[in-house]
Parts: C-alpha cells; structure tokens; sequence
C-alpha cells in the first residue's frame, strides 16, 4: 500500500505539521535564530535531516524524528559513546527528547558514495578501517543492546517473509523449506559465536562524510554490541556502490592487519577472519533483502529496488562457495536463472 498523499494549503504547498513545530523550536534556540532552513537528507526511517545557514555560512543540522516512530535518545546515547571513543560524530547541540528534535553540529555536504572513485577509494578505505578500528577499541559491554542470536535470527527471517514471500511471491515446497530453515540456524550460530565489539550497524558509504583526516560518522542510533566482522562487511560489501572482490580482499587484509596491532580479538589466520567475514555478510544480506522488500511493500519507498541486485549477487557468490550453504546456493541459482540476479523481478 502506498502512503496517502499529503493535506493541501489552500496555496497548494504540503502541509508539513512536523516541519512546522520544528521551525517553532528552532526559534527558541539561540545557536539557531534566524537560520534559513532546508532540507538536507531522509533515510529509511521516518527521520529527516534539515541543513540550516545562515549569513555568513555557517551552518547546523536539525533532525527530525516523529514519536513514537522513532526515539531521539539512542542517538543521544550513541553520539557520546562514540565520541568517547574519538570517532568523529556530530555534536547534539540542542533536544527535545519528548518532540523528538535534535539540533546537531554539521559534518558537511558530501557522503563517501558521492566522491568515491577508483583514483581515490582506496585513501577513503583506509581510512575508514582505521576509524573502526577506533570506534572498535572503545567496546565495552553493557551500553548497547547485545546484537544476540535472537536479534540475528529476527533479521534473518526478514528474508524468508519479505523477500521470498512477499517480493518474489516465492513459496519453498516442505524439503526445500526445511533445508533452508536449517541454513538460517546455522548462520546465526556462526555469526553470534564471533567475539563482541561496538557495532555500528550500517557502516556504508552514504553514512561516512568525506572528510580529512578521519572521515565523519552519521546514523549510529541503532548501535548494538555484537560481531567484529558486521561492520567491515557493511562497508566493503555495500548496497550502494561495488568493488571487485580483488579490492576487498585487499581492504579487508589491511583492516585485518590494523585490528591485530591495536590487540582486537580478530584471528590469528587471515583465512579464518575472511570465513567469519563471508558468514557475516550472508547474514546482513539476507537481512538486507528482507529490508529493501519491506520498504516496498510496507512503506511504499521504491527507491533501494535498484540495489537489490547488488545485495543478491554478494549472497548468492557467497552462498555457493560453502557446502553448508548449498540449499540457500540452490535457492539462488534458480532465482537467478529467473532473471533476479539481474534486476529483472521486482
């Protein structure tokens, strides 16, 4: 179901009654009086970011993030965690925890996907290895939630019940749908039994802004405790631009090796920490599926429809290369064979 169109003023512009009480805020906000205000950014959330400049150029962001959709202090909470950690995150200058408004420093215009280039990535790579690798030596139990077998599991059956069934209208007969029961528990049980870090949980290239020398860090609210590798697979299999595998295995060496030095718990053999990386990723892209299907169907956003060929071909490439994953293998190789590897079902 599409969402309904917004109600008309009389003029003919939007209401916006979000907008609105926003601009009411700011208003009694010194840092912010008399600040033009635009729109900067949405994301797959209800959450929208507003830019605010003012004469001299100066600028800040607001965002916005409608109770009870959403909730202001986990970005709160995570923004000073982080910081404590010295990752570079936007500074909360102001809140409203109850209208759910924040006015936060503003870590520029331009996100990793909109500079990145062959000539350049791999300086951007590094040093966003290097930033985790930060933000990971921070860790510590008990601030955020335990990303545990059960918060896995919910996030694999994303796939089954919105990807399969719902966006490809794809329905396993008995054998084929307890074989792949059976990969699901086996992936979560793999990927749990990594050891613990801060995780960022979406470290992409439309959350890092391009920035010297360490780049900025955006849309942490959902910060849990859980898997060394889920963050790396998030960058450097990401939805939104691909890398030859040659590269990744080249950033991922190099994360690897930093992560020894600063004494995080990654094995000892490369070889052993690529294994625990591919599992991770079958499991954010099977999630990942299941997400992009939900916006679709769920919130009318057809814009991540594009990138699903994307997360499909990392899954399956990654699925045919373990035995134990030979019925999600099979799965893909037909689906495949239907057009879905390349774009075609939607």
């Amino acid at each position: 179901m599409l969402p309904p169109t917004p109600p008309q003023r009389p003029d003919g512009a939007a209401v916006d009654a979000r907008l609105d009480a926003l601009r009411q805020w700011l208003s009694g906000v010194p840092v912010a009086q008399g600040m033009a205000i635009e729109p900067a950014s949405a994301d797959a959330s209800f959450r929208r970011y507003f830019r605010l400049t003012d004469s001299s150029g100066r600028t800040l962001i607001a965002m916005d993030a409608p109770p009870p959709q959403e909730d202001c202090q986990p970005f709160v909470h995570a923004a000073r965690v982080l910081g404590e950690c010295g990752v570079r995150v936007p500074k909360v200058l102001a809140e409203d925890l109850d209208r759910g408004f924040l006015l936060l420093s503003d870590l520029g215009r331009q996100t990793y996907l909109d500079v990145l280039a062959p000539s350049n990535a791999d300086g951007y790579y590094r040093a966003a290895n290097a930033e985790l690798v930060k933000l990971q030596q921070g860790s510590r139990p008990g601030l955020f939630p335990e990303y545990d077998s059960a918060l896995l599991e919910r996030e694999v059956r994303l796939f089954p019940d919105w990807y399969l069934a719902r966006h490809l209208q794809y329905t396993p007969d008995a054998t084929e749908a307890g074989a792949l029961e059976a990969v699901y528990r086996l992936v979560v049980a793999r990927t749990v039994s990594q050891p613990p870090v801060f995780v960022h949980r979406d470290w992409h290239c439309r959350n890092l802004m391009a920035s010297d020398p360490a780049p900025g860090v955006l849309d942490f609210q959902d910060a849990v405790y859980g898997p060394i590798t889920y963050d790396l697979v998030s960058l450097l299999r990401d939805a939104y631009i691909v890398w030859p595998e040659a590269e990744q295995l080249d950033w991922a060496i190099r994360y690897w090796e930093l992560a020894r030095k600063a004494s995080l718990p990654v094995p000892a053999d490369f070889s052993d920490f690529w294994r625990d990386f591919e599992w991770m990723g079958v499991q954010r892209h099977l999630k990942v599926l299941g997400i992009f299907g939900r916006l679709w169907h769920r919130d009318g956003k057809d814009g991540y429809l594009k990138d699903m060929p994307a997360v499909f071909n990392y899954l399956h490439l990654a699925a045919r290369r373990y035995k134990d994953l030979k019925p999600l293998a099979n799965l893909m190789d037909r689906l495949a064979g239907d057009g879905v590897q390349a774009g075609l079902t939607f």
